[in-house]
């Protein structure tokens, strides 16, 4: 049978369970806007009685009280990896959608300072060529403005030139902030270990490291695989970044130039060995941005200049300039090859050289090339229709692509409000639990003063009669 001192036992233990707990809930209060702070709980076991039979000493089955057997972190690893997923998945469209915008400020459409306005200007100038033909006013004009048209799509290109430069940079130092990431979890996996062999918490070590998980799924798309002993392993691509106590470092190759993304792409790869990593995330968009986005409107736009160089060169050879002598190319590249946004440039500069008429043998009236290289804005396939088919397609796809981050912003937070509600604290729920360990405290206090009274009564009072 149990001894008369047991309930002391009992009740000493019941404070100390209660005690811890309300230590727990008061944690969680203090840290309610804590962020990465998950909300702990103290899990109480009962004591049992002994199970083990014995000749002089047995049981009555009645136990020893209570303890707290293990302060529970809760998370819902689900739901966690959902979270990653989710926000690689927002991190990678968010930075394409911001690439397609950079492409657009490039471009500046609409505007004033436009292409589209450039080249319409520079038709208009062709038109008064063609109204006055005797001025050389209005020939120095249309040279003027075909020089701002070359200055504009020179700004559009070295735009891009500077947006892709500026994005292989800051992929760079992601990488780096990438490796310090995951040497931080390396370091905190390993204190993680060592304090659960120790049977010491390490909540909060642990809120820590998934909080640097997390920032890596934003940006290189991050998954986790759980260890021993509280220990995670990190994966990017299938690549294990982080194993145990171990870490391992990326790096960005490929190519230094923009015109270099065919044979030379820009990859994410390992440190040591040099394999090609999948990475997903803000990395994913950078890389999709610096070895297709702007590229590929690079090419678009360097296709339009040669258009526009190709379509005027074209009729302007065939006429003759003011003097009567046969007229040459209005456009070339500065470099000798072949023309592009970069290194397109004016033949010349003379007003007299504009070959606007189309019959030879000196001075004359005839101004039909002139009108035909105006009316090169109204051609199905001309330079005009080229570039509004490519500033359609701009916008159609930003527009796409905005939007598909609007949905996948709906669907991460979603996803985060569902992680909250699990690993959150909840003022109520916490005040709720604190009253009823506050009442459970109490109750263990008022039976450690009705067992004294008790033993009072036996000791102090066994054997006195009539008193």
């Amino acid at each position: 049978m149990s001894g008369t001192f047991s309930g002391l036992n009992s009740a000493t233990t019941a404070l100390w369970a209660q005690r811890r707990a309300l230590d727990v809930a008061g944690q969680n209060i203090a840290n309610v806007n804590t962020d990465g702070y998950s909300r702990q709980r103290a899990d109480m076991q009962a004591i049992g009685g002994s199970a083990v039979p014995a000749f002089y000493s047995t049981s009555d089955g009645i136990g020893g009280g209570v303890r707290v057997d293990n302060v529970t972190r809760i998370r819902d690893v689900f739901l966690e990896g959902r979270g990653h997923t989710e926000h690689a998945n927002h991190a990678r469209m968010a930075t394409a959608a911001a690439a397609l915008e950079q492409v657009e400020t490039a471009f500046r459409e609409p505007g004033t300072d436009g292409i589209q306005a450039l080249l319409t200007d520079m038709w208009d100038g062709w038109e008064d060529v063609a109204n006055s033909p005797d001025r050389n006013a209005a020939r120095a004009q249309v040279l003027e403005q075909m020089d701002t048209l070359v200055g504009g799509l020179k700004f559009a290109s070295s735009s891009l030139d500077a947006q892709w430069n500026q994005t292989r940079e800051n992929l760079a130092v992601l990488v780096k902030d990438v490796n310090a990431a995951a040497g931080t979890i390396a370091k905190l996996n390993d204190a993680i270990q060592r304090a659960s062999a120790m049977g010491m918490p390490a909540n909060d070590l642990s809120d820590q490291r998934d909080a640097l998980v997390m920032k890596l799924a934003d940006q290189v798309g991050a998954t986790v695989r759980q260890g021993k002993y509280g220990m995670v392993d990190v994966a990017v691509g299938g690549i294990t970044l982080v194993s145990g106590a171990a870490a391992s470092t990326l790096a960005v190759a490929g190519t230094f130039s923009p015109t270099g993304t065919g044979g030379d792409p820009v990859r994410l790869v390992t440190a040591v060995g040099g394999y090609t990593v999948a990475a997903d995330g803000t990395a994913a968009g950078q890389l999709g941005a610096l070895n297709s986005t702007f590229p590929d409107y690079q090419r678009e736009l360097n296709a339009l200049a040669k258009g526009i160089a190709d379509a005027v060169n074209g009729v302007h050879v065939t006429g003759f300039d003011k003097a009567g002598n046969p007229g040459g190319a209005v456009f070339e590249a500065a470099d000798g090859g072949v023309i592009t946004a970069r290194n397109i440039q004016l033949a010349f500069d003379d007003p007299e050289l504009i070959a606007a008429s189309g019959l030879g043998g000196g001075p004359n009236t005839d101004v039909s090339k002139a009108d035909q290289i105006a009316q090169l804005r109204n051609q199905a396939n001309g330079p005009d229709a080229n570039y509004r088919k490519l500033v359609v397609s701009l916008g159609v796809e930003a527009a796409v692509a905005n939007r598909n981050v609007g949905i996948q912003a709906v669907i991460t937070t979603q996803v985060d409000a569902a992680r909250e509600s699990v690993a959150g604290v909840n003022i109520d729920e916490e005040m709720t639990n604190m009253l009823s360990y506050q009442h459970a405290f109490a109750a263990a206090g008022r039976l450690v003063t009705a067992i004294d009274e008790m033993l009072d009564v036996l000791i102090n009072r066994t054997g006195r009669v009539g008193l």
